[in-house]
């Protein structure tokens, strides 16, 4: 299986990563609905077990729950993955989410994602969001600190544009960003990813099949019987008029992946990873059985064809 370096780390990726943010449950602002823990431990282990070798979680995600579950998880394996989280969302009692990118709140959630992931250092931290902007430089300095000593192993950042990142490569390396993108959200080619390529700033691309809209499985059925605190009832691309472009797109991707044996959201995948910019795609999973649907992605590449055709429905649809 072929691998790609992180950036300036020394880390191997394999093409695909586990991606944890459902794993955190229901009752939080940003959940995808209940999750049962034991699928989430399977749906790690299925992934594990087919070679996958990064994970992705971050402290916010079920308001520390995630890392929870990532850590029994691999407690039960005798090989470890890499582990990646992130900082800067906090909460309170009443479970109110905001963004703090100050020294001590920085220093104090690092050592509660310790805890919470039973390691002694974090293989890749990452800044979760740019906010509040005017503490950037702040929050990445204290990065800077954990780095140096041995707290974080590499340090990088998620959903920054590439003013933030000039900011922030000026007081220390930035590793790696993790920016949304996918066939229906591409925004990132114009601007970010060549600021990376140019930068040596790894890309572990997020949601590449958009939030489950790019499986294959997903329908207007299933978008309207969404639980009442799933994100995605509100998110613009689950809605009309563009819900519908979407699942035409995801058919596209369906019937070039039948070709291949391959699901919708492999090749959703693969269309991501297509691009010379992105080091590897997280992908995210609930269950055994969505593992071994999107685990073929390790492998399965788009032919220039295949691409051209996915990208002028893009157009046309426009």
């Amino acid at each position: 299986m072929e691998k790609k370096r992180l950036g300036n780390s020394d880390m191997e990726l394999t093409p695909i990563g586990i991606g944890a943010w459902a794993m955190g449950g229901g009752g939080w602002a940003f959940a995808w609905g209940p999750q049962d823990d034991g699928e989430s431990i399977a749906a790690i282990h299925t992934a594990l077990d087919a070679g996958v070798n990064w994970i992705d979680t971050a402290a916010v995600y079920g308001l520390g729950h995630s890392e929870e579950v990532v850590a029994r998880a691999l407690a039960e394996r005798s090989e470890r993955p890499y582990v990646f989280t992130k900082c800067e969302r906090v909460w309170n009692e009443q479970r109110q989410i905001s963004g703090s990118l100050k020294a001590e709140s920085v220093r104090r959630e690092c050592e509660d994602s310790l805890r919470r992931l039973r390691v002694d250092a974090i293989d890749l931290y990452q800044v979760h969001w740019p906010e509040p902007d005017a503490d950037i430089e702040e929050g990445w300095t204290a990065l800077a600190k954990l780095k140096e000593e041995g707290k974080v192993r590499w340090i990088g950042v998620s959903n920054f544009d590439a003013n933030q990142l000039e900011r922030c490569r000026k007081i220390a390396p930035v590793t790696s960003l993790q920016p949304p993108y996918s066939a229906v959200s591409p925004e990132v080619e114009e601007i970010t990813l060549p600021y990376c390529q140019g930068h040596g700033v790894g890309v572990i691309a997020y949601s590449p099949m958009k939030s489950g809209l790019l499986t294959g499985t997903m329908t207007k059925e299933r978008v309207a019987a969404f639980p009442e605190d799933d994100f995605r009832r509100k998110a613009l691309a689950f809605l009309e008029p563009r819900l519908s472009r979407n699942l035409e797109l995801a058919d596209l991707m369906k019937r070039i992946g039948a070709g291949y044996g391959r699901t919708a959201g492999e090749v959703a995948i693969a269309w991501v990873l297509r691009n010379p910019a992105i080091t590897a795609a997280i992908v995210g999973m609930r269950s055994a059985a969505q593992a071994r649907g999107v685990i073929g992605a390790l492998a399965f590449r788009l032919s220039a064809e295949e691409i051209a055709e996915i990208d002028g429905f893009r157009r046309a649809s426009a």
